[in-house]
């Protein structure tokens, strides 16, 4: 416990200490305890207020004298039928028993329902403090050191918003700083000096700058070995920067001018699950097996919008969305796809994909739920994977649709089949074609789970 505070570990004496009070490996435990005590004195409170409170009106309620004598007398009638009841001229009866304690129940329910909430609030609130893990003097030296550019929340002293601020430099970061927001300005250096102290940072955003490769100080990335996202979208480099950070698990570099992965640059980044290269100008040379080793944990990677020819070669099996939309790509290879067993998203919109480029079941892959392939020279609808849940095939040359050609299931085995393994294509998109209303019976029967057809 810091020396700041004065107190028991459980209860500190200081209202800033409660985080030192949970900050234990038995915090949960001791603040979970705290709030169970804390809610028993509650209801044992409210349990004697009642009591004391139901009683008064017990007091007051007193009926008077005679009252313990029945004001509703009954003369059996002469008549078949029954008593007939006759009124005395007395006031009318006291509440009874039963609206008294209905009374008293719901005013017991409702005081304990407000300190029940008060006592969760109080839980809620020590857990958003002990969330941060940030003793009273870190926290205290984070606000302190805060840029005078900058904001630094009190309730979240971890992160620094120096976003939006026509900045030209990177004012000098403080070093309990995880989440660092300086986008929307005017920053040309990646400055190591800033940076030096801020060896904790987790997330770094700096879209919106002109950040050059030169204006990237050599000691800057390397020196951040906590880092796990590092997003310089929509600034002015011609290379992806190097070395990176060992750490990093996603790395946004969209709308650069990036035409160069130095080999060997990703080598044991193997917490990379996604790399954002789309907008750039790179080149059929620029992406290959070797300038992408060391990928091995790649779920993600997005090179749309280059000036691609070809299909990137050497992608990891990991690899399960792959994003090529806005190139010059014609041909796929025949055996592209068993390389990548886990493929599930793919984008070929706005290329120059033509039936004549790539063999009809080039996407029979098991894995695969989402094809896109809008905006080509596609003359004929290509085979239909079972798993396959959406597939857009508007904007092409498609003149008509067999379904009992497309279907991926014999029609002779369907119905046995489809309880199991049947086709699962809900959405499919034929619009900007020359296909003509109606569709096929076949196509309907074939693919039954389909919610919408766009033509």
């Amino acid at each position: 416990m810091s020396g700041l505070c004065k107190g028991t570990a459980l209860v500190p004496s200081q209202p800033w200490c409660v985080n030192d009070a949970i900050s234990s490996p038995l915090r949960w435990s001791k603040l979970f305890w705290l709030c169970a005590l804390l809610l028993r004195e509650i209801i044992r409170n409210t349990d004697a207020t009642d009591s004391a409170r139901r009683l008064q009106m017990m007091e007051q309620l007193k009926p008077e004298r005679g009252w313990d004598r029945a004001v509703w007398t009954g003369s059996r009638s002469l008549k078949k039928g029954g008593p007939v009841l006759a009124q005395h001229p007395e006031p009318a009866p006291p509440p009874a028993r039963a609206q008294l304690n209905s009374r008293s129940g719901r005013t017991r329910l409702s005081f304990n329902m407000e300190m029940f909430f008060t006592t969760l609030a109080v839980l809620l609130l020590a857990v958003s403090v002990s969330s941060q893990e940030m003793p009273y003097e870190h926290m205290l030296s984070q606000l302190q050191a805060c840029p005078k550019e900058c904001r630094c929340p009190p309730n979240f002293p971890n992160a620094v918003y120096c976003d939006n601020r026509s900045l030209k430099h990177i004012p000098t970061i403080p070093p309990f700083t995880w989440y660092l927001y300086l986008q929307n300005n005017l920053i040309e250096v990646l400055s190591a000096d800033a940076l030096r102290n801020a060896t904790q940072l987790k997330w770094i955003n700096l879209n919106r700058n002109k950040i050059s490769n030169e204006g990237v100080e050599e000691d800057a990335l390397k020196a951040m070995t906590s880092l796990v996202h590092l997003y310089i979208d929509d600034n002015l480099l011609t290379s992806v920067p190097s070395p990176l950070p060992p750490k990093l698990e996603q790395l946004r570099l969209s709308r650069n001018k990036i035409s160069k992965i130095p080999a060997g640059i990703f080598s044991g980044m193997n917490r990379l699950t996604l790399l954002d290269l789309q907008g750039n100008k790179l080149q059929d040379d620029a992406v290959t097996e070797v300038s992408l080793k060391g990928l091995s944990n790649l779920v993600q990677i997005n090179l749309a919008k280059n000036q691609l020819n070809a299909m990137p070669p050497g992608l990891p099996p990991t690899t399960a969305q792959l994003y090529l939309d806005g190139n010059n790509i014609e041909k796929i290879p025949d055996e592209y796809f068993k390389g990548l067993p886990k493929i599930a998203f793919l984008r070929l919109n706005r290329n120059k994909l033509a039936n004549g480029g790539f063999q009809r079941n080039v996407f029979n892959i098991s894995s695969m739920l989402d094809l896109q392939l809008s905006y080509n020279q596609i003359t004929e609808v290509p085979f239909i994977p079972s798993s396959l849940e959406h597939l857009h095939l508007d904007h092409n040359k498609i003149k008509s649709v067999n379904g009992s050609e497309v279907c991926p299931v014999s029609s002779a085995i369907l119905d046995d089949y489809f309880e199991e393994r049947g086709p699962r294509l809900r959405y499919l998109r034929l619009d900007g074609n020359e296909i003509k209303p109606p569709i096929s019976r076949e196509l309907m029967v074939c693919f039954r789970l389909l919610r919408a057809v766009v033509i």
